[in-house]
C-alpha cells in the first residue's frame, strides 16, 4: 500500500513525526509547512474520495501549530470526534499509508489508539474529549508527571453536547491539571450548528467593540508589567470587566473556573504557536477560543455549502467539480430519503406529528421536513439524550414524535429510552438510521446493536424494513393511535424498490410475512439483508434444494403463529440479520424455539461478538458472513451442495 503517486512539499516531505517540526523549522516556516499540509490533504482526498474533507481543512493552522509548540506524543492530544485529524495523521507518520484512509485494510479516518502512539485517545462520537483529556491529566499529576501538558480540541458542535459539559464542570475543581481544551470555533457542526450556545459564541467572536478594546488594554499591559507582579491581577480584572460590561454577560467558560483566552485567529499558525506556547506556563485548566473557517484555504470549500464538502467525495482539485456517478438505469432511492419524504406525507395528513434529530437534518433527512413545515420539526443539536426526552416530553402532550438518531449515536440515550420513554409508554417513533455495518466510518459507526438493546426494554416495538414500501408502512403503523414506543431500523444507503412511493398500509404489530415457499430449510430475515436471502434462493434454483423465505419484520414482538409453523415444518434455519448475533434477531428466535421446545438444526448469520474495523458495506457484509454469497455457502455446506459448480454458473 505504499506505493501511490502522491508528493508532498518540500517541508513536507522532511516531516515523518512531529519532532522534526519541531526540530528542523522555525515559526517563521511554518505557514508554508500548513500550505504544503494542506495541499497534500487536498492532493489525496479528491483522488480517493471515500473521506471527510472541510474539517480537517479548517485546522490546518492549528493543527501544526499543536504539534510544534507541544512535545506530543509526551504531550497528550485528544481530538473530538476526529473527522478533523487528518493533518494530524500526515504528520505523526501516517504519511505514507494516508492514501489508504478508510480503505479496508487502511488506516482508519479516526483516531485510533492501536494505530499511533500520538493517538492518545479512540473517537468517532462527539464531545468525550474533555473529560478523556482530564482523566489523562489527573492520573498524570497522580504519577508525579507534572510536566505533561494535556489538550482538548473540540469543535463548537461538539460543545453543545451534555458530556462536554460535564468535562468543563469537574474540570474547574481539579486546579492542578494541566488542561488546555482548545474551542474551535467555526460555527458549523456537519450541519450548522444551532442552540443557545452557537449565538454566545457569535457573540464573542463577533463582538468587535471587545475585541478592539481588548487588544488595546493588552498593549497597554505590556508596557506596565514592569510595575510587578500585580500585572496580571490588573490584567484579570480589567479583563472580566471589559467582558461583563462589553459583552452584558458574564463568561461562560470562566463560570466553570477556566481560564478563558481568545477569541483568536485559527489560521494564524505563527500566532497560534507562540499563544500556545505562552499557555504551557499557565497552570490549571484553560481554554483557548480559536476561530476557523470549515474547508479554509480551499477556494470551493469555503466558497461552496459546507454540508457537501463535509465528505464530497471524489472531486476535481482544479474546478471543485464534484464527481458524481451517473447509474445508467433509475436506482432506487436511499432509506434516509424515502423516510424524508414519507414523514412530510404523514405529517400533512397527521397534524400531531413532529420531527426531531440531534444534529443531523441533513444526514437522516428531516431537513425535507424542517423546510416544508418549519414549527414542526427540530435541530436539538449535538444532545441525543435531550432529543429522546424532549421527543418523551412532546409525546405526553398528544403528538407523535419522530426521534431520528442514527443507530450508533442512539446507544448515548440508552437510559433516556429506557426512563423517559418505554416505563411511561410513550409513543415516540424511533427511527433509526444506519443501521448494521456503515462501511468506511468503522467500528464507532456500525448500528450493530439496536436490535438487540431495544428488544430488551418493555413496552418497545422493534422494527426492520426489508424494503422501502416496508419502511413507510411501519412508519404509517407507529403513528396509529396508542402504539406505544416503535423503533425502526434501517440501513445506510440505497433500497430496492425504484417505484417505492407506495400507497401506506398498517402493518399488524408482530406480524412477519412468508416471501418464497419451500420444503427444505426455512431462512428468517429481519430487515434490509433479506434481499441478500432472496438473491441467494435465485442463485440456488436448480441445485436440488427447495428454500423457503420468512421476513419477520419484528424483532419484537415476534411472530409467534409464524415461528410456529416454521418450527412444526422445518428442522433445518437460517437466520440472518445485519446486527449482533449477541441478543440479537437470532437469540430471539432460539429463545423462542427452546422456550416452546422446539428441536431443529438454528444457524445464525449475522455480526460476530468483536467489533469490525473499515471497508465497504460489501466487504464487511461478506467478512461478517451474511451477504447473499455467504448464505450460499451455508445452505451448500448444510446439504452438501457443489458451491464451486453453483459459484461458477449463478455468480462468475
Amino acid at each position: 500500500m505504499s506505493n501511490h503517486p502522491y508528493k508532498p512539499g518540500p517541508f513536507l516531505s522532511q516531516i515523518t513525526v512531529p519532532s522534526d517540526l519541531r526540530t528542523n523549522f522555525t515559526e517563521e516556516q511554518l505557514p508554508q509547512v500548513a500550505q504544503e499540509l494542506r495541499q497534500y490533504i487536498v492532493d489525496v482526498i479528491s483522488e480517493i474520495g471515500n473521506s471527510h474533507f472541510g474539517a480537517s481543512l479548517g485546522v490546518v493552522e492549528l493543527t501544526v501549530a499543536l504539534h510544534y509548540a507541544f512535545n506530543t506524543p509526551e504531550d497528550q492530544l485528544v481530538w473530538d470526534v476526529g473527522h478533523q485529524a487528518y493533518g494530524h495523521k500526515i504528520l505523526t507518520g501516517r504519511r505514507e499509508k494516508f492514501h489508504t484512509n478508510r480503505l479496508k485494510g487502511g488506516i482508519s479516518g479516526f483516531p485510533k489508539r492501536s494505530e499511533s502512539e500520538y493517538d492518545t485517545f479512540g473517537v468517532g462520537h462527539s464531545s468525550t474529549s474533555i473529560s478523556a483529556a482530564l482523566g489523562m491529566a489527573v492520573a498524570n499529576q497522580y504519577k508525579g508527571e507534572t510536566q505533561r501538558q494535556h489538550i482538548a480540541v473540540i469543535g463548537d458542535g461538539a460543545m453543545t453536547a451534555g458530556l462536554a459539559f460535564e468535562g468543563l464542570n469537574h474540570a474547574g475543581f481539579e486546579k492542578d491539571a494541566n488542561l488546555l481544551v482548545i474551542l474551535n470555533d467555526n460555527c458549523m457542526s456537519i450541519d450548522p450548528n444551532v442552540g443557545a450556545l452557537k449565538e454566545y459564541l457569535t457573540d464573542i467572536t463577533t463582538s468587535h467593540t471587545y475585541n478592539k478594546v481588548k487588544d488595546e488594554v493588552w498593549k497597554l499591559l505590556g508596557k506596565v508589567s514592569k510595575f510587578g507582579p500585580d500585572a496580571q491581577t490588573i490584567a484579570s480584572k480589567v479583563s472580566h470587566a471589559l467582558k461583563g460590561t462589553l459583552l452584558k454577560q458574564s463568561n461562560l467558560f470562566e463560570a466553570f473556573n477556566f481560564r478563558y483566552f481568545g477569541p483568536v485567529d485559527g489560521h494564524d499558525v505563527i500566532g497560534l504557536a507562540k499563544v500556545m506556547a505562552d499557555l504551557k506556563d499557565i497552570p490549571g485548566p484553560k481554554i483557548l477560543h480559536c476561530i476557523t473557517r470549515k474547508g479554509a484555504g480551499y477556494k470551493f470549500s469555503e466558497e461552496g455549502n459546507p454540508t457537501k464538502w463535509h465528505a464530497p467525495g471524489v472531486f476535481n482539485k482544479e474546478t471543485g467539480e464534484i464527481v458524481k456517478i451517473v447509474p445508467k438505469s433509475p436506482e432506487p432511492p436511499k432509506y434516509q430519503d424515502v423516510f424524508g419524504h414519507s414523514i412530510v406525507e404523514l405529517a400533512e395528513k397527521n397534524d400531531k406529528i413532529m420531527g426531531v434529530t440531534p444534529a443531523m437534518p441533513s444526514g437522516c433527512s428531516l431537513n425535507i421536513m424542517m423546510q416544508a413545515m418549519p414549527k414542526r420539526a427540530f435541530d436539538v443539536g449535538i444532545a441525543e439524550q435531550h432529543a429522546v426526552t424532549f421527543s418523551a416530553g412532546l409525546a405526553t402532550q398528544g403528538m407523535v414524535p419522530f426521534c431520528n438518531i442514527y443507530s450508533s449515536f442512539m446507544q448515548r440515550a440508552f437510559d433516556q429510552v429506557l426512563h423517559d420513554v418505554a416505563i411511561q409508554n410513550l409513543n415516540v417513533v424511533f427511527c433509526l438510521d444506519r443501521g448494521g455495518l456503515v462501511g468506511a466510518d468503522g467500528a464507532t459507526h456500525h448500528g450493530a446493536y439496536d436490535l438487540a438493546y431495544m428488544r430488551m426494554i418493555p413496552n418497545m416495538v422493534v422494527a426492520a424494513p426489508m424494503n422501502e414500501e416496508e419502511l413507510r408502512n411501519l412508519m404509517y403503523t407507529a403513528q396509529l393511535p396508542n402504539q406505544g414506543p416503535f423503533s425502526i431500523r434501517y440501513p445506510r444507503g440505497n433500497g430496492v424498490m425504484t417505484e417505492w412511493k407506495t400507497p401506506f398500509k398498517e402493518i399488524k404489530i408482530g406480524e412477519g410475512r412468508k416471501v418464497t415457499a419451500g420444503e427444505d430449510i426455512a431462512i428468517l430475515s429481519i430487515g434490509h439483508p433479506g434481499n441478500f436471502a432472496q438473491k441467494a434462493i435465485e442463485t440456488l434454483k436448480g441445485a436440488g434444494v427447495s428454500i423457503a423465505h420468512y421476513d419477520m419484520r419484528f424483532v419484537k414482538p415476534l411472530d409467534t403463529l409464524l415461528l410456529h409453523e416454521i418450527f412444526s415444518k422445518f428442522k433445518k434455519v437460517i437466520t440472518v440479520e445485519d446486527g449482533c448475533l449477541m441478543g440479537g434477531f437470532g437469540s430471539a428466535v432460539l429463545e423462542f424455539m427452546v422456550d416452546q421446545k422446539y428441536q431443529a438444526e438454528v444457524v445464525r448469520l449475522g455480526i460476530p461478538d468483536e467489533y469490525i474495523h473499515h471497508g465497504t458495506q460489501e466487504e464487511l457484509w461478506a467478512d461478517c458472513g451474511f451477504d447473499a454469497a455467504s448464505i450460499i455457502r451455508t445452505i451448500s455446506s448444510i446439504f452438501k451442495l457443489d458451491q464451486e459448480k453453483i459459484t461458477q454458473q449463478h455468480v462468475g
